[in-house]
């Protein structure tokens, strides 16, 4: 949301802006991870427990540097926040790679106490997820897939949107009933990129659901090869697709 919308929302949190100036050194932060280190520990001098916390910070860069990565690029980011109710120390996100348009796949951190709202008291740990779709996604748009997968979705839903996508899920469940492969788009990205990624996968029909399929309770299938559109029923959309 940036700087200034940050300060805005510590302002109207009771954050004094006598608080807010000390924070200043951490929004300017910039350089090399090691030009930060050094920036930290100017800044958190005082504080045994922030200059522990740097300390670790280094263990962690030291051993990627020790075991050679490549396949990644570490950031030092000490903005970035994540889930501030429940973790209590270091957090990471990962993006994907640049060129890419996709942002966050992947995040988590350390957490001392989460596992107390399943009853599993002074429990700490590190936790990470991803996000399968978009990784998916990044594959595809990396061209990382072996060339000998193939194709094997006869028909793509377009996400227009929350109301659509819920509409298209229906129609799904009942395709995929009738030995139809069906798949829908996993966000609302621009119509032109979700016709690319069924171009790119060879997927012979897309359906189109907006305003008007919703209204009279239709889809809209499209050819891929010839281009003709049709406004069909589920049941002619079974039998045209089978």
């Amino acid at each position: 949301i940036g700087e200034e919308k940050v300060k805005e929302e510590m302002l109207n949190k009771g954050i004094p802006q006598e608080g807010i100036d000390k924070l200043q050194p951490l929004f300017d932060l910039s350089g090399s991870f090691e030009t930060q280190i050094i920036s930290l520990k100017t800044i958190l001098s005082r504080s045994q427990e922030g200059l522990k916390g740097i300390e670790e910070i280094e263990f962690i860069s030291n051993a990627i540097k020790e075991i050679q990565l490549q396949s990644a690029t570490i950031q030092l980011d000490v903005t970035l926040a994540r889930g501030l109710e429940y973790y209590t120390g270091a957090i990471f996100e990962v993006s994907a790679p640049k060129g890419v348009e996709m942002g966050s796949i992947g995040g988590g951190g350390r957490y001392d106490d989460l596992t107390g709202i399943f009853g599993l008291k002074n429990v700490s740990g590190v936790g990470i997820s991803f996000g399968l779709d978009r990784i998916y996604l990044v594959l595809e748009a990396l061209n990382l897939f072996p060339k000998t997968v193939t194709n094997n979705v006869d028909v793509l839903f377009i996400n227009f949107g929350e109301a659509e996508a819920l509409f298209s899920l229906k129609a799904i469940k009942i395709l995929r009933v009738n030995g139809i492969n069906a798949e829908l788009y996993p966000d609302t990205s621009k119509m032109k990129k979700q016709m690319n990624y069924a171009n790119k996968r060879n997927i012979p029909f897309v359906v189109l659901v907006g305003d008007k399929e919703l209204g009279s309770n239709t889809y809209t299938l499209k050819d891929m090869s010839s281009g003709e559109q049709l406004k069909v029923s589920l049941d002619e959309l079974i039998s045209r697709i089978k």
